[in-house]
This record gives C-alpha cells, sequence and structure tokens, in this order.
C-alpha cells in the first residue's frame, strides 16, 4: 500500500503526543484526521505551533460517545487508528476518578469497540503508560513487570491496556500498546512538573516570578522527548504483529536533578527558589520509574535519541521565548 493512500485516525490530536503525531504521519504522506472534543478554551495551540493545523482534518467527537467515534471510523476511514486521548493529568484524577475511569479507561474500550464495528482491518495502537507499574515490582520494568497502579489514571489506563490485549486475542484485530514513560516537549502542558519548572526558570530569570513550589522533588522518573516517542508508536503499528512495548530511555533521574539542569541553564541555582510544598504531594506516590526498553530495540530498532540536557536546554529556550512575548 502506497503511504498516500493510509488515513490516520488520531484521538487526542491537540495535546502533545497528537501534534507530534500528527506532524510525523504527515510528513510521511498520510492524510491525517483528528478527534477534536469541543471545548471553551484555545486547545489547537500546539497544532499551530507546528504549522500543521491547516493540513489535518478535525471531526467532532468525544470518547464517552460511542456514536461519535463511529461516525469518525466512517469519516475518516482510517487505516489506523492512534487512541492518545485520556484525563491525563494524575493529580487530576484523585479528584475526578469517576471522569478519569470514564474518559481514560472506558473511552479506550469506546475507541475499541468503533473500530472492531467499522473496520476491523484497521491498525490499532493504544497510548498506555508507566503509571501502571506504580509501586515498581522489578527495579527497571519492562513488559513482563507486574502492574500495581497506585492512582485513578493509572487504574484506568489499565483497564485500557488490558482491553486492547483482549480484543487482539478476542477479535483479531492488530491492536498494540505502548506503555511509554515520561515524555515530554515544549508542547507539553503547564501542569506538568517539567513544564511547571522550565516555565517557572523562564519566569524567575525574567523577573515575573519568585518562586517554583513543588512536592516530592526526590521521586524518579524516565524523561525522554515525546517528538522521538511518537515515531515508536507508528513502528508498532507497521509489523505483522501486534505486540506490545515499553518505550522508554532506561536512565531515571531525580525531580531536583531535572530542576538543576534547567535553572542552571539559565544560570540560576534551584536551591534559591525550589520551595517544597506539601499540598502537591500525592496521596500514593510513585517514587521510581525506570524503563527497559530492550524489545523496543530488538523489534522495532527504536532507541531514544534525545537526552535530558538537551530536552530541558530545549523546554526552557521555548519558556524563555514564550514568556519574554507576554
Amino acid at each position: 500500500m502506497k503511504l498516500a493512500a493510509k488515513s490516520a485516525l488520531i484521538t487526542g490530536i491537540t495535546g502533545q503526543d497528537g501534534a507530534y503525531l500528527a506532524k510525523f504521519l504527515l510528513d510521511k504522506g498520510y492524510t491525517v484526521h483528528g478527534l477534536h472534543a469541543r471545548r471553551a478554551s484555545d486547545t489547537l495551540w500546539r497544532l499551530r505551533h507546528l504549522g500543521i493545523a491547516n493540513d489535518v482534518n478535525l471531526i467532532e467527537g468525544d470518547l464517552t460517545d460511542l456514536s461519535s467515534l463511529i461516525r469518525a471510523m466512517e469519516k475518516s476511514a482510517a487505516t489506523e487508528v492512534y487512541n492518545l486521548a485520556a484525563q491525563s493529568f494524575v493529580a487530576t484524577s484523585w479528584e475526578q476518578p469517576i471522569l478519569t475511569a470514564n474518559a481514560t479507561g472506558v473511552g479506550a474500550l469506546n475507541v475499541l469497540e468503533a473500530v472492531r464495528l467499522v473496520n476491523p482491518k484497521a491498525r490499532f495502537y493504544q497510548a498506555s503508560t508507566s503509571e501502571m507499574f506504580g509501586l515498581i515490582q522489578e527495579a527497571m520494568q519492562s513488559e513482563s513487570t507486574p502492574f500495581y497502579p497506585r492512582s485513578p489514571y493509572g487504574v484506568a489506563k489499565l483497564f485500557g491496556h488490558w482491553m486492547t490485549i483482549n480484543y487482539r486475542e478476542s477479535f483479531g484485530l492488530h491492536a498494540s500498546s505502548g506503555i511509554l514513560f515520561n515524555h515530554e516537549s515544549p508542547l507539553r502542558g503547564i501542569e506538568f512538573v517539567t513544564r511547571k519548572v522550565t516555565d517557572a526558570v523562564a519566569r524567575i530569570k525574567q523577573g515575573k516570578q519568585k518562586e517554583l513550589r513543588l512536592g516530592n522533588i526526590d521521586a524518579k522518573r524516565d524523561w525522554g522527548f515525546a517528538g522521538d516517542y511518537v515515531e515508536a508508536m507508528w513502528l508498532m503499528l507497521q509489523q505483522d504483529a501486534a505486540d506490545d512495548y515499553v518505550i522508554a530511555t532506561g536512565k531515571t533521574t531525580t525531580v531536583r536533578d531535572m530542576c538543576q539542569l534547567a535553572f542552571a541553564h539559565v544560570g540560576l541555582k534551584y536551591e534559591d527558589y525550589v520551595v517544597i510544598d506539601p499540598k502537591f504531594y500525592r496521596p500514593a506516590e510513585v517514587e521510581v520509574l525506570l524503563g527497559n526498553p530492550a524489545k523496543a530495540k530488538a523489534k522495532l530498532d527504536w532507541v531514544a535519541k534525545t537526552d535530558l540536557q538537551t530536552l530541558m536546554t530545549m523546554m526552557v529556550e521555548a519558556d524563555m521565548a514564550r514568556v519574554s512575548r507576554e
């Protein structure tokens, strides 16, 4: 099949991963459709930032509305479906657990069902997450590590993950899950800790903010660049057989060290500005996440290209430019 004949449907196209994936697929000649849930605030800024807002076809719909997903499948004639949409902020999942379960968990099932009903030959990607590992059962987490989610978000994602496996085994769908570890970029939402840090660095450096309040800065995460990770999503759907893959850098870093890198880029010491605020601690903390990407390297020939230093530099520079324009 020629690439130009391929049509992709991306749920969550206005998010960080959706925007990078849309650009990646457009560059490969795909026709790209995106499920777009109407919201009051500006949701298209990421697509504009990447210069592709006019190149994607937006279809109104919502993960919680199966009828709209069926229509989106019919309109897009999608040969590849990427389910990236979710209520994806972990902290919010304790405040809105039922919404998180419906959007993040049952929402994934709704997309799978729409694929099965409209075009069961379409290839499906589910955005799973390292948060499913939660209270880690092994020092380095792989596809065979037992799950122990520690948030309503992690639990909801685990439901979507297992439903993807179930639809693969029950109905023969080419359905794969990417168990992605933390992946960041200048397009990351301000509520996520990496972007919260780089935005604060820019504001403090430019005299518009005096301190940065954070919770557990000794939590360890495996951080990569979202632009690298969307390639892995695509590679999964090009394989003869569907499967599940851990996508990670294989290196873990504390929030504290991440702060040090970000502040040092503008000649500041994080110790002078970071304030520990107990209100930002999670009800159930995930202390360490460290992914083992060996299977992705062996079967997909995928490795993370961007190290944390480069990522922090990229994000700080983008926020310095944003803040200076305000």
